[in-house]
């Protein structure tokens, strides 16, 4: 809780941010590691990630001898792996451009979010881009960095976020990473199957401070997760979908690789505009704290109740 207010407060530093850190660093180990093949990807994964399992590792060790230190530990790598501020404000940056009709600059803004071709995308298409980033984005990084955390500790969070960056760097079906980039997208998806799942349960709950309704949006949440390409994704975007009472899904492009997804939402629904898209950045920052004050409160409850505690 210490790290989600820090960061609610501070966000994501222009420059020097270890993540921005690790993206070179694992550029670096693809230079010498990148070859056409799972293999090479499995090599890539294991060999970018040995100095984060390190540092895990001694992160663990100091937080066990010296709790009081751990907790400062702790709230900073919170800060460091937490991605939910800056996720909002991007989609309120993008909400702003919409609202005043300002399409080339929302189709610069566009690559903020995701690797979505924007040249030929109108204002809809452009709303359905961010919210679907936004939903998605919100588990892999918020949600599950918390998930990770309240599991593994220090640990748990520093390995997801580094994977998760892997997964954003390489882990997509380009002719250069198709094959290179599987291990990084298949350990990603692992570790973000029950956050998204966690996710877009709290969009679901929370669906009426964006003007849903928790049932409805729960029935959309059901009936349409399963209809897109990804194993996560679907779960949280078909419940932003409800909770708005958009629809999202369709034919995506990517650098002349075109994507065809399953409807997601209203059958017969608009698409998002800058409300809509503001209202969906709101939804990140309340699923986040939810999700930060659910598992607070269960890691307390089991200390409370475990059977090695002393009670007074």
């Amino acid at each position: 809780m210490f790290g989600l207010a820090g960061y609610s407060l501070l966000g994501y530093p222009r420059r020097h941010h270890p993540v921005a850190w690790f993206g070179s660093w694992a550029q670096c180990v693809e230079a010498r590691t990148y070859g056409d093949s799972r293999g090479q990807g499995v090599v890539h994964v294991v060999a970018t990630l040995v100095p984060v399992i390190a540092l895990g590792v001694g992160a663990d060790a100091l937080n066990r001898a010296r709790p009081r230190a751990g907790i400062l530990l702790t709230a900073l790598a919170t800060w460091a792996c937490l991605g939910a501020r800056s996720l909002a404000r991007e989609g309120e940056r993008m909400a702003d451009a919409l609202a005043s009709d300002d399409l080339a600059g929302a189709r610069q803004r566009l690559p903020h979010l995701c690797g979505r071709d924007p040249a030929a995308l109108d204002a809809g298409e452009l709303g359905r881009a961010t919210v679907e980033s936004l939903a998605e984005n919100t588990a892999d990084s918020a949600v599950a960095t918390l998930w990770w955390g309240s599991v593994a500790g220090v640990p748990g969070m520093l390995l997801h976020r580094a994977i998760n960056t892997l997964d954003a760097m390489v882990g997509h079906r380009s002719p250069r990473y198709r094959r290179f980039g599987t291990a990084a997208a298949r350990l990603d998806d692992a570790l973000d199957w029950i956050p998204a799942r966690l996710t877009g349960a709290l969009a679901c709950a929370l669906a009426p401070t964006v003007g849903g309704s928790t049932w409805n949006t729960a029935r959309i949440w059901l009936r349409d997760a399963r209809d897109h390409p990804s194993p996560n994704g679907g779960w949280c975007e078909a419940a932003w979908a409800g909770a708005l009472g958009v629809r999202l899904g369709g034919e995506n492009v990517y650098a002349g690789r075109v994507e065809t997804r399953g409807n997601l939402g209203e059958r017969d629904g608009p698409r998002p505009d800058a409300d809509a898209v503001r209202a969906a950045a709101r939804l990140v920052t309340r699923v986040t704290v939810c999700a930060a004050l659910a598992l607070t409160a269960t890691l307390l409850m089991i200390d409370e109740f475990s059977p090695g505690r002393k009670h007074p």
